[in-house]
């Protein structure tokens, strides 16, 4: 069975426009979109432009299910210019050059065998709070650096973010606005100063607190992490 890289790379493919009516029918096209129901992202780097192809004809755009569609490989082939999948970011490329990675994209935080270690420890120092807790993925770009036992609980320092693990709940005294994460639980924003912003969430017996201490992270980008602290297994 071919690669999805060589089948992306090969195949026409859609990018989403606004424009006339189709030319293509059912079959056909049910091959185009179930690629693209991959959720397999598009960059065409470059200003806006009518494509043609390499006689000067104005390329016909696919209409599906309400949507247009124009043949990457055809706008590759017309402006000369490679086509690329980047397999982390999920997109094909056009043009040269090296891809700009998603600024919400995750990364897995990969500890150390001694850092697990000072991990565990951290949490041993509480009776009846041992088991581990701790952030799986991080902002791509992002880094962890250490983690420590805070007075009530276990806090994870990277260097743009700070999870804290703990059996309080920070959030409880301040005023703030409740919304769902990704996996349905509840957590909320609030800010205890006016430069300052958290979020927190119950997960199983104890809360979860992430903020950006430098402001490099957005809201979105911790909500992402949030929903990744995780349960060591042992």
């Amino acid at each position: 069975m071919k690669s999805k890289k060589f089948i992306i790379a090969t195949m026409v493919f859609g990018m989403a426009i606004t424009g006339s009516a189709g030319v293509y029918a059912g079959t056909k096209l049910q091959k185009i979109t179930a690629y693209l129901n991959h959720s397999i992202g598009f960059k065409v780097n470059g200003a806006a432009y009518t494509p043609v192809d390499n006689k000067g004809n104005t390329l016909a755009p696919i209409t599906y299910n309400n949507t247009t569609y124009l043949p990457v490989r055809a706008l590759a082939d017309v402006l000369k210019v490679p086509v690329t999948f980047d397999a982390v970011a999920n997109q094909v490329i056009l043009g040269t050059g090296t891809a700009v990675p998603d600024k919400d994209t995750l990364t897995p935080v990969q500890y150390s065998n001694a850092q697990k270690e000072q991990i565990s420890k951290a949490f041993a120092n509480f009776d009846g709070f041992k088991t581990v807790y701790a952030p799986a993925q991080m902002v791509s770009g992002d880094a962890f650096q250490k983690a420590a036992s805070s007075e009530d609980g276990v806090y994870f320092l990277f260097d743009h973010m700070r999870v804290n693990v703990s059996p309080r709940d920070y959030s409880y005294d301040y005023k703030g606005d409740t919304i769902k994460l990704s996996n349905g639980t509840e957590a909320k924003w609030y800010s205890p100063t006016s430069d300052s912003l958290f979020l927190t969430y119950k997960l199983d017996d104890r809360f979860v607190t992430i903020s950006s201490p430098d402001k490099a992270l957005s809201k979105a980008q911790l909500e992402k992490v949030a929903v990744n602290v995780v349960k060591w297994s042992k």
